[in-house]
């Protein structure tokens, strides 16, 4: 599927899942019966690390890292773009959680919506795929960056520290982000390969 076929997707799925989860739609009853009938079925040895992923301790070194080789190979803008998408995570999904304030599946605490670790994986794994995919000869960065993604997101859910919809939403927030760049990425490669 095409970049920006994914971001009109990511954003219309964003904004069904928000206007659902705000307000108190079907979807989210839905949301919240698979996530209590789910919820505590795995062991916390096992969610935790998992769910450990979307810490800014974990993810960020990671995306420092690929900053730090994306600038010494001099992609100064790709690093730009990249470091600028991390940093709206928290000025998009703050805002958001104080807003919508949905309590948690094991708490009776607001501000669950969208996930925060969720997005900080998302962000950190898929930016520095983006940064190194150009370097690498095989193309194994974005499909390792997805599944710490997804395996961040299964981790928060199954914990009982995020409801599904929580995780989707940050997903379809952060693909917002992220496709733009993408599709430049793709623009620039493709502008670079010969042809005939």
């Amino acid at each position: 599927m095409a970049p920006p076929v994914l971001l009109a997707l990511c954003a219309v799925l964003f904004a069904v899942i928000t206007w659902q989860v705000a307000a108190d739609g079907p979807l989210r009853s839905l949301d919240e019966r698979v996530e209590l009938r789910i919820v505590g079925h795995v062991p916390g040895a096992l969610t935790d690390p998992l769910a450990d992923l979307g810490e800014v301790v974990v993810a960020l070194p990671v995306l420092a890292a690929a900053v730090a080789y994306a600038l010494w190979r001099g992609r100064r803008l790709a690093v730009l773009y990249t470091v600028l998408a991390m940093v709206l995570v928290p000025v998009l999904v703050s805002p958001l959680k104080a807003v919508i304030d949905r309590r948690g599946p094991l708490t009776e605490a607001g501000g669950f919506y969208p996930s925060g670790h969720t997005a900080t994986a998302m962000v950190a794994y898929c930016g520095a795929a983006l940064l190194l995919t150009p370097y690498l000869k095989r193309r194994w960065a974005m499909p390792a960056a997805l599944v710490l993604t997804l395996a961040t997101g299964i981790g928060l859910v199954l914990r009982g520290y995020h409801w599904p919809l929580d995780v989707v939403g940050s997903w379809c927030l952060c693909g917002m982000l992220l496709l733009p760049f993408s599709l430049r990425n793709t623009r620039r490669s493709s502008s670079r390969t010969p042809t005939g």
